[in-house]
């Protein structure tokens, strides 16, 4: 049974860091894809960053691109999500989520293309 765990969450200032991590477990392959998405009250649930398989390919949504860093651990079986300079905007509960065994994501961190989340993190931006 596939299981992804979020945590690294909190209350942050503006300007600071929090680093995310995502523990999976129960995938019949050693390469897949995973995505984190973040929602925030009233909004659509939006990408955020995608590494693909296990040679690492990363992509971001603009809104994060030169602050967040996507990486995996395939030893710990586990993809954090480094976030510098945070902003209010950040604010919203992360998601990470993995596609079904076999299914080649696009690009556009999509939520519709993925089928296994894990429960969410909360991550606060405030003075």
């Amino acid at each position: 049974q596939v299981q992804l765990v979020e945590s690294g969450g909190g209350l942050v200032q503006p300007g600071g860091s929090l680093r995310l991590s995502c523990a999976t477990s129960g995938f019949t392959s050693d390469y897949y894809a995973i995505g984190w998405f973040r929602q925030a009250p009233g909004k659509k649930r939006e990408g955020v960053s995608l590494i693909s398989t296990s040679i690492g390919s990363t992509y971001y949504t603009d809104s994060v691109k030169g602050r967040f860093t996507i990486s995996r651990d395939n030893a710990k079986n586990t993809v954090y999500l480094q976030m510098n300079s945070l902003k209010p905007e950040d604010t919203a509960v992360y998601y990470c989520a993995a596609p079904a065994s076999g299914v080649v994501v696009t690009t556009l961190i999509d939520p519709l293309e993925y089928d296994y989340w894990g429960q969410g993190t909360q991550v606060t931006v405030s003075s």
